[in-house]
């Protein structure tokens, strides 16, 4: 079938279409796989080839979709390896925990009961649900604790919040997640923590963590204004600085200001993000519109603003805000929607890390961030 044709099943027909595309954008990736494994695309003439193929083997994987039918290519000389069936099936199996999870604790709404009969786990036991939330943990305690092998320059933190059932009743919790730009350039998540609380030593344990893993070389630490981050970075990293996202602050100030004024507020809060001098009067040009709270909010960052000018001007539109993980946090609100609310903070770490390492491997795997060669 015709890519032309599978899209237009997909805007009939969304779920068998999606399905349909799914197959065909893993069986081409299967044969790229194959191609580089042996050398040569399929009838290519090559001094470099190291394996012929030798046809292809049907190979089924589950997925919210249905049943993909797909065709694993095989090759002569050894055998033909993927990474489609695990990093798939691996973010699949941490959301079927959560539901299923979700099913045995009897917490299930009617729209999560559809989407367990629709994964055809309506007779889903304890025991299988215990055997897949092992495997899971086995691999998210492997990522959580993996040697941070190079240096790290740049160190980003932000949050996405999660409805977690607690007892019997259900509660907001941060999932903080960490990145960091490399001096190589390349991006890399570090790693992942549920917030407890945000006071200084709920940051110092989580920086020293990091460290105790290899985590050096930091000098920039850009996040929203969490408390307590900003000395716990003094301690932590001592020579770095702590530079609060310009998005965030905005955010921050925009919350202590009337609707009607807002508009006004933020063209003067752009202007004064890129001259320091504006920067400096903008509290006092607050204060005498009558925005005390705003104004104090611009008091309490003012120093901490302006930091990533530190650093090399190629740099800065991308280290003075946490943009670097926004799309993780978007992946991580759209692949859980479908679970709704997490029955235990064990499941949403599942979910959440098992999604991080697929990104994380895209991620050093892609191109690079920022160009280091510019210091």
């Amino acid at each position: 079938m015709e890519l032309l044709d599978l899209i237009g099943d997909y805007l009939v027909d969304n779920g068998e279409g999606m399905r349909q595309l799914l197959t065909m954008f893993l069986n081409l990736v299967m044969d790229q796989e194959a191609s580089q494994q042996a050398g040569a695309n399929r009838y290519e003439r090559s001094n470099i080839r190291k394996a012929h193929r030798n046809g292809y083997r049907s190979r089924s994987l589950t997925t919210r979709y249905g049943e993909l039918e797909l065709s694993k290519p095989l090759l002569r000389e050894f055998p033909f390896k993927t990474q489609v069936f695990d990093r798939y099936s691996r973010t699949e199996k941490a959301l079927l925990n959560a539901i299923a999870e979700s099913y045995l604790h009897g917490v299930s709404t009617r729209r999560v009961q559809e989407v367990v009969s629709a994964l055809g786990v309506e007779n889903m036991s304890a025991s299988r649900v215990s055997r897949i939330a092992q495997e899971l943990d086995e691999a998210i305690q492997e990522f959580l604790s993996k040697p941070i092998e190079c240096e790290i320059r740049y160190l980003f933190v932000d949050a996405s919040y999660f409805k977690v059932r607690d007892g019997t009743r259900y509660e907001t919790k941060a999932l903080f997640v960490v990145a960091g730009v490399r001096d190589d350039g390349y991006r890399e998540i570090l790693g992942a923590k549920l917030a407890d609380c945000e006071n200084e030593s709920y940051w110092s344990d989580l920086f020293d963590d990091l460290k105790g893993r290899g985590l050096k070389g930091v000098k920039l630490v850009i996040s929203d204004g969490h408390k307590g981050i900003q000395k716990a970075v003094e301690t932590s990293f001592i020579g770095a600085s702590w530079q609060m996202c310009h998005v965030h602050f905005i955010r921050a100030v925009l919350n202590k200001v009337p609707k009607k004024d807002r508009k006004k507020v933020v063209e003067m809060l752009r202007a004064a993000l890129e001259d320091e001098n504006t920067l400096a009067e903008l509290a006092g040009e607050l204060e005498s519109m009558g925005l005390r709270n705003a104004s104090g909010t611009v008091d309490r960052f003012l120093y901490d603003l302006m930091n990533y000018r530190a650093f090399p001007k190629e740099h800065w539109r991308r280290i003075r805000t946490t943009n670097i993980l926004e799309r993780v946090n978007k992946e991580l609100k759209r692949r859980s929607k479908v679970a709704g609310a997490f029955p235990n903070a064990e499941s949403l770490m599942r979910l959440a890390v098992s999604i991080l390492i697929d990104i994380n491997e895209e991620w050093i795997t892609g191109r690079r961030y920022l160009s280091m060669e510019c210091e």
